[in-house]
């Protein structure tokens, strides 16, 4: 808007005294006592009122024209401020932008920083982990080794242990061969201790039952006998039998009915092996069947 009070104020009377003395010419020259003038008067008259008019119109327009001036004045000051303005603002933009920069050289730094660190941590870290891994192998493998010694080692007492039963069981079987009572309850309770002194440990031996059915998976002859056929009757246990954990390691050696009945018959047969025979080839069976996990 256009602020009035600070344009340049023109006196306008000088301009209406003038235009009211030419009208008053005008009039003048027209009611001067005639009732006909002339063309140079009626020509005044119309140059007088023409310039009355003009004077009183005439200050309007230098007002207006100077009110225009001042509004581009304005105008033109208005831009410049502007201008000024837009001025600060490119330098506050470009103080910005400068620091906009330090600052994305700075997280570029905190970038490479950081690349570099996560690197050296994986470095560390594949480094720690082929540690590890070397480690665990070589535990594994120590442990393996402990492993493979306590089963070696394990296996050795357990044939050892078999072998003595064998021959406890041996000791029963002469002992009820000679019929002498005392010497089979006195043998026969060595043997019931040795055999729960086994079974603490693991080891539990079994025999066939006077009659039992022969079963391939628990049972089996003597090496040189006939081979046996499933549900045949058992007639003597030889050799005890072994589980070990509760698995089995070696069947008990049996001889069968039917074989007794070929020797009564007089028949040839197998010559009956004696109790340390039979012992001595049930370990050595043992030594080689003997699978311990």
């Amino acid at each position: 808007m256009t602020n009035e009070s600070s344009a340049p104020r023109l006196a306008k009377w000088p301009f209406f005294l003038g235009s009211i003395l030419l009208l008053a010419l005008a009039a003048f020259l027209c009611f001067h006592g005639r009732t006909r003038i002339s063309g140079w008067e009626v020509l005044a008259v119309v140059i007088c009122t023409g310039v009355g008019a003009a004077f009183s119109i005439w200050p309007f327009l230098l007002e207006y024209r100077s009110a225009e001036k001042l509004v581009e004045t304005m105008a033109l000051t208005s831009v410049v401020s502007q201008v000024q303005n837009i001025e600060q603002l490119a330098e506050q933009i470009g103080g910005a932008t400068a620091r906009w920069q330090s600052v994305q050289d700075s997280a570029d730094k905190t970038a490479r920083q950081a690349k570099e660190i996560s690197e050296k941590i994986a470095t560390e870290a594949k480094s720690f982990t082929e540690f590890l891994k070397n480690a665990n192998d070589s535990e594994k493998a120590a442990l393996r080794l402990e492993v493979d010694k306590a089963r070696r080692i394990e296996t050795e007492w357990v044939q050892v242990l078999v072998r003595i039963l064998d021959h406890v069981h041996a000791l029963n079987r002469a002992a009820a061969q000679s019929r002498q009572q005392n010497v089979i309850e006195q043998l026969g309770r060595f043997q019931g201790a040795c055999h729960d002194a086994a079974r603490r440990v693991g080891l539990s031996p079994f025999v066939a039952a006077l009659g039992e059915q022969f079963d391939s998976k628990k049972h089996q002859v003597m090496d040189g006998q006939a081979k046996a056929v499933d549900g045949a009757p058992v007639e003597e246990t030889l050799a005890n039998g072994y589980t070990f954990q509760g698995r089995l390691i070696r069947p008990a050696v049996v001889r069968l009915r039917a074989e007794v009945e070929e020797v009564e018959a007089g028949q040839p047969s197998p010559a009956e092996p004696t109790s340390t025979e039979t012992a001595s080839q049930s370990s050595e069976s043992e030594e080689n069947e003997l699978p311990l996990a």
